[in-house]
């Protein structure tokens, strides 16, 4: 992993160069410091160049943004990128996401894929109040909307019953285009789960920051855009989704909570696939791979936890959502 300061900018979409150096120096020290990490494998610069546009564009904080390149050396990046990182390889996005973290300063944490863009300029401002608000509040997933308008799928908002999507509430899980975070929730969680590569993580992040005494709330009433796309279009995503839902297990869970979270989980897959052998076979696969492969370290959620976490959210909540 190679870090290296931004390199001379050139102007971007809604931000002017010239604006935003002068917006950034001109901060008022006062108003809440945001990290953000902008994860990208520069395989999509118009998607990127949107995201950062919409980014540097936010008012109300001072920002330290760092662009991690999974697998390639990030170039031609816009004024307020404060600097990069390059990946030699892919090592997938939890991995990617945690190699830019101590690059940025800042007490809230943003995540931000490259194909994600942040849709009011007071975004991260109300964000940052509701956190002062709320001392106990870890991690925060705003609402997704389909760029371009269109029915949003139900995997975006993490709960069983999706309702009103613009209802806020408590969640188990995160999709994980969009969060911001408490540094300090992050820490005490341990990061996203570096061996998942894909899929899952904002399941296990959400969890452990339940665990470390804080909480994990979906913001129906603040907007981000993302445009509609099919977890088929990762070759592997059966592999992992089954893989990566036995490693959850293992690492997170008390073993009698594993045992039915499990049973639950990989019945309703074989449901949904049984009409389609070959789907089968390959999640199959996964699933076996998942306990003939060491997940990593294994750290059980506390029953006073999973207590916790039924009574702030319901038992229907215990749903957790498929891949992005």
């Amino acid at each position: 992993m190679v870090i290296f300061p931004s390199e001379p900018a050139r102007p971007q979409g809604r931000v002017r160069a010239a604006d935003t150096i002068a917006r950034v120096d001109a901060a008022d020290p006062t108003e809440p410091l945001v990290g953000a990490v902008v994860l990208t494998q520069g395989r999509r610069p118009a998607e990127l160049d949107a995201a950062l546009s919409s980014l540097l564009a936010q008012q109300g904080v001072r920002l330290d943004v760092v662009v991690v390149g999974n697998g390639w050396a990030p170039r031609g990046l816009p004024a307020g990128v404060s600097r990069t990182v390059a990946l030699p390889e892919n090592l997938g996005i939890p991995a990617g996401r945690n190699a830019g973290v101590d690059a940025v300063k800042g007490d809230l944490l943003l995540f931000l894929d490259d194909d994600a863009a942040l849709l009011d300029n007071g975004f991260l401002r109300e964000v940052a109040r509701r956190f002062d608000a709320d001392p106990r509040l870890g991690m925060v997933q705003p609402r997704v909307d389909v760029a371009g308008g269109g029915e949003p799928p139900r995997r975006w908002t993490p709960r069983a019953r999706v309702g009103d999507r613009t209802r806020s509430s408590d969640v188990l899980s995160v999709w994980e285009g969009v969060v911001v975070v408490r540094r300090e929730a992050f820490e005490v969680a341990g990061g996203w789960p570096d061996p998942f590569f894909y899929a899952h993580e904002g399941i296990e992040l959400a969890w452990r920051v339940w665990d470390g005494g804080w909480r994990v709330r979906y913001l129906g009433d603040l907007p981000v855009q993302h445009p509609l796309t099919s977890p088929a279009r990762h070759a592997d995503h059966l592999r992992l989704d089954a893989r990566n839902r036995v490693w959850l297990a293992r690492r997170n869970l008390p073993w009698p909570a594993a045992a039915g979270y499990l049973a639950l989980r990989g019945g309703l897959q074989v449901a949904r696939l049984v009409r389609t052998p070959a789907a089968l076979r390959i999640w199959c696969r996964g699933w076996l791979e998942g306990w003939r492969t060491p997940p990593g370290p294994r750290r059980p959620l506390r029953y006073r936890t999973l207590a916790r976490m039924a009574l702030a959210t319901g038992p229907a909540s215990v749903r957790s959502p498929g891949a992005r």
